[in-house]
């Protein structure tokens, strides 16, 4: 992150107030919170040992699922352990650099997110309308570079975010109420002008959100068209058991994410501590659901766990 250089116009801490309006449910509150927390680190960490203890699951597929697995504990504990250490002990305290790292390091992960999403729906599209050519069109090491790819542009979109609002003034607004550094809320202390601040997010929401769901859905729309020209019924119903676990997470991933974008930007209506709870919840429910559908959906590896279960 960049240098900071705070004017005496320039707080040294933020405070983040929570979920405002409900401070005195903030322990009940933290209480399914911490639960979905640590059962989607239990989840994930358990998918990334097993794929990487067993050489049978070193292929395309399953570095996808451990990327998946990587973002999602990314954007979980990014703002988990600050949320739940203001619920428990009320510590709101947090500094700028150590707020505009948290928001570096959040959006950052979330447009990875995103970005092995587009990639897994593209595997999907090459084993099923090009399956003799999956293994040497998505070998382990294009899937590596791929990883690469979507990690830079995460990094080249995200960064500009923190370092124009180190550049922002604060003057005597310095509380932030919400659980974590989210971008436009921390824009909205601001007293300087931040019509290129909202601009900025404009685009990135749109251009991240609306270019990786028509990448999607341009390949699911060649895997429909390949799979209609198939006669046999069984033949119909193995293709889309093959994508039935990425939809699902294409469902919990996305629809969370735009739900909780529009109501913050067009749900002048709704509560405020309802906003902060659903944003809450997607940093939550996708990472806990995740492992468990990849888990209930994929044989291999669905096996492969629970034989390392049963050692226990």
């Amino acid at each position: 992150m960049a240098s900071f250089n705070l004017t005496p116009s320039d707080p040294s801490t933020f405070i983040l107030m929570g979920i405002p309006g409900l401070e005195a449910a903030h322990i009940l509150i933290s209480i399914p919170f911490s639960m979905f927390f640590l059962l989607g680190l239990l989840g994930n960490v358990t998918v990334l040992f097993v794929v990487g203890k067993e050489q049978a699951l070193h292929k395309p597929m399953y570095l996808l699922i451990c990327m998946l697995a990587l973002t999602d504990i990314s954007i979980s504990a990014s703002v988990m352990p600050k949320a739940l250490c203001i619920f428990w002990f009320n510590l709101k305290g947090i500094t700028v650099a150590g707020c505009l790292t948290q928001m570096f390091f959040l959006h950052a992960s979330m447009v990875m997110h995103s970005a092995v999403l587009v990639t897994m729906a593209f595997d999907r599209y090459v084993a099923i309308c090009n399956p003799l050519r999956y293994t040497i069109i998505l070998t382990n090491a294009r899937i590596a570079k791929l990883g690469l790819m979507g990690l830079i542009r995460a990094v080249v979109f995200i960064l500009p975010g923190p370092l124009l609002l180190s550049r922002q003034p604060f003057c005597d607004n310095f509380i932030i109420p919400h659980t974590y550094c989210e971008y436009m809320a921390v824009a909205k202390m601001s007293c300087g002008e931040t019509t290129v601040n909202r601009m900025y997010d404009l685009v990135i929401v749109s251009v991240v959100i609306g270019l990786d769901l028509t990448l999607i859905a341009l390949s699911y729309g060649l895997i429909i068209r390949t799979v209609l020209r198939i006669s046999s019924k069984t033949a119909h119903q193995k293709a889309f058991n093959t994508c039935t676990a990425h939809i699902c997470v294409i469902l919990t991933s996305y629809t969370p994410s735009l739900f909780s974008n529009l109501t913050h930007r067009f749900g002048q209506g709704i509560a405020p501590h309802v906003h902060i709870i659903l944003a809450n919840l997607y940093f939550l429910i996708p990472p806990m659901l995740n492992p468990v559908i990849y888990g209930v959906k994929t044989k291999e590896l669905r096996d492969k766990v629970f034989k390392y279960i049963c050692r226990i």
